[in-house]
């Protein structure tokens, strides 16, 4: 899925895994369906969606998240209509230029990443390549350099090196042994004070070397508050953990950074090269948004009862079609299952906070780069070797889930609220080069229907929040 332009072979991979995977998983999941209801009403919630939900302390969550994906609709709009142009060259007729994409060719198997589509859709190509994989071949760079080189970066800020137990009982390569692991990238807290574990099959690629630092993210948040009691040993909200792990990699990807550590020749200030790379990191962050939210809405329909099982693939699609931009290649039917093939939905993952922490890690990034003294663009800051904003950041990491988010969202940022502002000024360049691009193009922004949840409910309550945006201001 990564690799491939060959639009029949990327179809057949998408089509077999759903079908292998997705359909046998139907029945187990009404089952859980039914046990995840019965437990949240227990606990007195009227279902595991709002049990998900009631963590966030937030009377409407799902409003305020449809508030933000509001703000940075125009730009996914953005995104989405340069990259449909871009893979036109490769797919041809597949592509309607004003349409939604095909979601088989969006770089993994379940489009919400599009990292690896970068080399086909770069601004500019004939720059310096900051994907620097072939770099870290050539340097014969091994799982365990990577490893070892993200823990230094976080004893650079002046923050915790991971313990001895982490490098013996972690798992960072496929065994070669047969055994059968499951690969998905994975940090684990044990709850003894000092066993602490990443389990990844790590290849060595720029993409695995962000992964690699994500994962230490949630290592140094179980570092920071192993000594508190144990029930508050966990992040402020769902999002807070990811968003950690996230705000290192915005550091580690830049040009400046990949100077610092050899794997650029130089570090050079240049508007070409800030495009590509505003974009390359868009791809996998603002390509996203749209994705979680969606897949997020799916659930908490279904637990709401909101859809029965027999319309349970209509639901995900028409979510994918309106959020999200994107259509199956093939027809899907209510026979398929396709949320069944998506790793977080079977083993019962919370999926907004990946949306939420997307907004909050560009927050804290903006926090921890003034706290480094960073001065010019927010896209080039680099707190590498910042102990001003690694104390910044342990500041938060220690309180753990001991005070409301809020706090610990003050903590580190002054503000107590999510907001979109960061982001969105992190991305300002990227966004004025792609309207001028697109419109030199006579690009089609957007696809048809592109309106968030399509059934008379939701709509009221994106109408009502547009409002709350409209009158609020930004």
């Amino acid at each position: 899925m990564a690799k491939s332009t060959d639009y029949e072979e990327l179809k057949w991979a998408w089509v077999g895994f759903r079908d292998a995977v997705g359909r046998a998983n139907k029945p187990h999941y009404i089952r859980y369906v039914e046990l995840a209801n019965e437990i949240a009403m227990a606990n007195g919630h009227p279902d595991q969606g709002a049990y998900w939900r009631s963590k966030y302390e937030v009377e409407d969550l799902e409003g305020d998240a449809y508030k933000i994906y509001q703000r940075i609709l125009p730009l996914y709009k953005q995104l989405h209509a340069y990259v449909r142009r871009k893979l036109s060259i490769y797919y041809g007729e597949e592509i309607d230029l004003k349409g939604r994409l095909p979601a088989c060719v969006l770089g993994d198997m379940w489009g919400r990443f599009w990292g690896q589509i970068y080399r086909l859709v770069v601004p500019y190509p004939d720059t310096p390549n900051i994907d620097v994989t072939d770099e870290m071949v050539k340097q014969g760079y091994t799982p365990e350099r990577m490893f070892n080189m993200t823990d230094e970066f976080f004893t650079s800020c002046g923050l915790i090196p991971a313990p001895q137990e982490f490098w013996d009982h972690s798992l960072i390569k496929k065994p070669s042994d047969g055994r059968e692991v499951v690969c998905h990238p994975s940090a684990l807290d044990l709850l003894n004070g000092k066993d602490f574990r990443i389990k990844m099959c790590t290849e060595v690629n720029m993409f695995y070397f962000l992964i690699i630092h994500h994962e230490f993210g949630h290592i140094q948040y179980y570092l920071q508050y192993k000594d508190l009691p144990l029930i508050f040993r966990d992040g402020a909200n769902n999002g807070f953990h990811e968003a950690v792990g996230e705000v290192i990699s915005l550091s580690v990807g830049t040009p400046k950074h990949l100077f610092e550590v050899g794997l650029l020749e130089e570090n050079i200030e240049d508007e070409e090269i800030d495009i590509n790379f505003l974009l390359k990191t868009a791809l996998n962050t603002i390509g996203t948004l749209p994705f979680s939210l969606a897949l997020e809405q799916w659930r908490y329909d279904v637990f709401a009862g909101k859809v029965d099982q027999d319309n349970w693939m209509k639901r995900w699609w028409e979510l994918k079609e309106t959020v999200v931009g994107v259509r199956p290649p093939v027809e899907r039917t209510e026979q398929d299952f396709d949320p069944g093939a998506m790793f977080h939905i079977t083993i019962d993952y919370p999926f907004l906070g990946y949306f939420l922490r997307t907004i909050m890690q560009f927050q804290f990034h903006k926090a921890l780069c003034e706290a480094a003294g960073h001065t010019g663009p927010l896209h080039r800051c680099d707190i590498y070797r910042s102990k001003e904003a690694g104390n910044k950041l342990a500041q938060m990491l220690r309180m753990g889930k001991s005070k409301p988010w809020r706090d610990a969202m003050e903590a580190i940022t002054g503000q107590r609220e999510m907001s979109a502002d960061a982001i969105m000024e992190y991305y300002a360049p990227l966004m004025e080069w792609l309207e001028k691009t697109n419109a030199e193009n006579e690009e089609y922004i957007g696809w048809d229907g592109d309106s968030a949840r399509p059934n008379s409910a939701s709509v009221l309550l994106l109408v009502i929040s547009a409002f709350v945006w409209y009158f609020s201001g930004p």
